[in-house]
């Protein structure tokens, strides 16, 4: 099966309508450019934000507006200023409980789940709890059928891509070591999806 190709708008209907019934807002547009500014209208300017590592928000352009437009108060921006050695605990708590985290996901499930894969786990406790604001940018490509082939997909197209990355990127290749499954958000408001009528990321 491919999981490069774009939902239909029949399956994206199915999908926000799933998500809305688990918590999960969602908010439909055209392309990338949307995207980002529909990100950047949910975003309040000097809010706390941590972007976790994500092809979609590199490809849009978010990562640099989020980080280093001087608009926001970023945490990657205070990493840098940090020493893992001393300070790796502090950062595991910082980068675990933003107030905004922003990022994306491996695969929305047909009937509202939604499933993130991590070699460190290092955006999942934000995802699933410590965050109080969670916004994903989501390609309509990523929209599956169930749980199943949500997995499928994980390990079937977004792992090589992501593999190939990273011994790109840093040298050492990646894994599905860990994955998040969010069946049902209980915060009214807490996470918000924007799901994007065109491919974007893995």
């Amino acid at each position: 099966m491919a999981f490069d190709i774009l939902a239909s708008d029949e399956a994206i209907v199915k999908t926000v309508a799933a998500l809305a019934a688990n918590g999960i807002a969602t908010i439909v547009v055209e392309n990338g450019e949307a995207a980002k500014r529909k990100v950047l209208e949910l975003v309040p300017e000097g809010a706390e934000v941590m972007t976790m590592s994500s092809v979609t928000l590199d490809i849009i352009g978010l990562l640099k507006e989020l980080n280093e437009s001087g608009k926001f108060a970023p945490i990657r921006a205070k990493f840098k200023a940090m020493d893992r050695k001393t300070q790796g605990s502090l950062m595991q708590k910082m980068g675990a409980g933003p107030d905004w985290a922003i990022g994306s996901v491996h695969a929305v499930t047909e009937d509202g789940h939604v499933l993130i894969a991590s070699a460190t786990g290092s955006q999942l406790p934000a995802y699933a709890y410590g965050s109080s604001h969670v916004v994903w940018v989501v390609g309509a490509q990523k929209i599956v059928r169930d749980s199943d082939e949500g997995m499928r997909r994980i390990y079937e197209h977004c792992l090589p891509l992501e593999d190939a990355r990273a011994r790109k990127v840093y040298g050492i290749g990646s894994g599905v070591n860990k994955v998040l499954t969010i069946n049902k958000e209980v915060q009214a408001g807490r996470i918000t999806m924007v799901i994007v009528k065109e491919k974007l990321g893995f």
